[in-house]
């Protein structure tokens, strides 16, 4: 089932709804290059990260890590471990999430209210706590029976988990894709969806977005609150990021990021922080593609876990982040490229 292209009419667990996005045509350049976005926010809990988390406990189960009563404890933002509490709850395991408090109030509730046990580290601040989290998690896991600390950003199974991707893609578009971009956290998403792709098929680009002040495609290091994605400063890069599949790495600000979300939003869209900045780099970048191209941005999140921050003039003005000038671009931009549809 989790590798299916298509679904039964009826299924019996809420994991069985997984997989088989739709593909939305956001612009069109006059040379009849497309912009193409896989909406992942269709999968159940909002977010492409359940596909993973999925594969993960799949892998966990294999191996004889993980048994009937047992724990999954994962150090996370807040997407995984929403993927990771629906798919413990359908199968009967404990679930432990070391969160900190950069991640959005809304995704910490589902996982609560989906019976998860958050456990938080860092301080009052909104700051990012990636390599605190994962010591914690690591800590929490080690020596005790039945209990597996999924380790997200080394798992196998993360990549893996997104190979049925690059199925969806090829079957939609009769092979048909010239450019794959997409954010990079974990590197599950983009390296799992691209590695199986070229075994599907070649000529491809493959493109990485991530925040300004995340050190995957080099420095400074700062703060960022584009959540769910990139590698702050004193954080490792996780195994999953492979360079040898990357053509270019992009760095997007959180004002041009979250301004795109705004104007997105506009179309009739919401989508997520990080998958504004993914929007962002495929927008400025459409025109300069070769007459006929097509580009696939994967937007792994919707928006509607964001209202209190992005799209809250109030939370983004505090911040330094609402820019009328940058969602102006934005905006005249997506007018001229959607009016070529």
């Amino acid at each position: 089932m989790p590798g299916a292209l298509h679904r039964p009419a009826v299924v019996a667990r809420v994991s069985d709804l997984i997989g088989r996005t739709p593909l939305l045509e956001l612009a069109v350049t006059e040379t009849g290059s497309r912009l193409l976005l896989k909406l992942e926010m269709y999968n159940p809990t909002g977010t492409a990260k359940i596909r993973m988390a999925r594969a993960m406990i799949d892998a966990a189960e294999t191996a004889g890590e993980l048994r009937s009563g047992g724990r999954i404890i994962e150090s996370t933002s807040g997407n995984t471990g929403l993927g990771l509490a629906v798919v413990a709850a359908e199968r009967g395991y404990h679930f432990t999430a070391v969160v900190d408090n950069h991640a959005c109030a809304d995704k910490l509730r589902g996982m609560k209210a989906l019976g998860t046990e958050l456990v938080r580290v860092g301080d009052d601040g909104e700051a990012l706590a990636t390599a605190a989290r994962e010591e914690l998690a690591e800590r929490m896991a080690r020596g005790q029976d039945n209990t597996v600390f999924t380790e997200q950003h080394n798992n196998p199974a993360n990549g893996a988990g997104y190979f049925p991707v690059a199925h969806e893609l090829v079957e939609a578009l009769d092979g048909k894709l010239d450019v794959l971009i997409a954010a990079v956290g974990t590197g599950g998403a983009l390296f799992g969806t691209a590695r199986e792709l070229r075994t599907l098929i070649s000529g491809f680009t493959v493109i990485g977005v991530e925040p300004k002040g995340s050190i995957a495609f080099g420095g400074p290091a700062h703060d960022y609150y584009q959540s769910g994605t990139g590698t702050p400063e004193g954080a490792e890069l996780g195994a999953l990021v492979d360079f040898g599949l990357l053509d270019e790495g992009v760095k997007v600000g959180d004002i041009e990021a979250f301004a795109t979300c705004r104007a997105v939003a506009r179309t009739g869209l919401l989508v997520g922080g990080s998958a504004g900045g993914v929007v962002h780099a495929a927008l400025t970048r459409l025109s300069a593609l070769p007459p006929g191209s097509t580009m696939v941005a994967l937007v792994n999140d919707g928006g509607e876990k964001y209202l209190d921050t992005v799209f809250n003039d109030e939370w983004m003005r505090e911040r330094h982040l609402l820019s009328p000038d940058a969602e102006h671009e934005i905006d005249e931009l997506l007018t001229k490229l959607r009016g070529n549809r």
